[in-house]
């Protein structure tokens, strides 16, 4: 049996939500459905600006009482400042929790999950499996990039190519990773978001790209030919994320800044344009 991978994630942290009213205080709030959220269940979501652009991802684990939220690290204290901002009267407290944030992954990673209280990752199986424990859990010999660097070969977008308050969820492809629950009713910028599901129509999506040599710098613009058709974003050498424009890419030869040529790869759960 091979061992599979195992990596405490630093870059995320945990908050705590309680009190009886605590799904339908985040039910009107986030994208993703949390009434029927079971105890040991993870669900993907986000939390966006009234007008609809993402704020913070955020995995909601569900537990008997309550739920931790699994959050970027840098934005745990702004999240829960928003949270608090929409609490209103509602009986709930929200507040920093010590648990840490483990992913595993790789050959054999199912049979341990079920032994040990691992939730499956709702965005994509091939990504693994995620748990949170008490803080000063000891993860194993591999260390976050590691998990990066998976993310990375299945093409999924993460918070780095997220920023704040920059870009649609849909553009972040949250509708096709499981973050968007269009069914469950209200929630802030569900007015732009399901717009945008409705006209079918996304003119701009994060695909990975594949190119030879060294990654480009954040943010470097993407040509296809004359036209800007996207920007790279998390990258490493062959192979980046980029928000590409989807009507821009048979504009003409695909290029780097420097010349070099780059090409989307499309992932099975993306379905390329046209």
């Amino acid at each position: 049996m091979t061992a599979p991978s195992l990596a405490r994630l630093y870059s995320r942290a945990v908050i705590a939500v309680n009190g009886e009213p605590w799904r339908d205080f985040l039910q009107g709030l986030i994208t993703q459905d949390v009434e029927t959220l079971g105890a040991g269940e993870v669900r993907y979501g986000a939390l966006l600006t009234p007008q609809g652009r993402l704020l913070y991802d955020l995995f909601v684990h569900g537990r008997a009482q309550g739920c931790l939220i699994d959050c970027a690290a840098e934005h745990r204290d702004a999240l829960i400042a928003r949270l608090k901002m929409y609490r209103l009267r509602a009986k709930v407290d929200v507040g920093p929790d010590d648990g840490a944030v483990l992913a595993m992954w790789g050959a054999d990673a199912a049979a341990r999950a079920a032994n040990e209280g691992w939730a499956a990752d709702p965005r994509l199986s091939a990504l693994g499996w995620r748990r949170i424990c008490e803080a000063g859990a000891q993860a194993g010999a591999h260390d976050e990039d590691a998990y990066e660097a998976h993310r990375l070969a299945l093409g999924v977008p993460g918070p780095p190519d997220f920023g704040s308050d920059k870009t649609y969820p849909i553009e972040a492809d949250f509708d096709l990773l499981g973050g968007i629950d269009f069914r469950k009713g209200c929630f802030v910028g569900q007015e732009t978001t399901s717009r945008m599901k409705r006209r079918g129509q996304i003119r701009s999506r994060m695909v990975p790209i594949l190119f030879d040599g060294p990654a480009p710098v954040f943010g470097a613009e993407l040509l296809s030919g004359s036209l800007r058709a996207g920007e790279a974003l998390t990258s490493a050498a062959g192979r980046a994320i980029a928000l590409l424009r989807l009507d821009r890419l048979d504009a003409g030869p695909l290029s780097l800044p420097d010349g070099r040529a780059w090409r989307p790869d499309w992932p099975a759960w993306l379905t390329p344009p046209g």
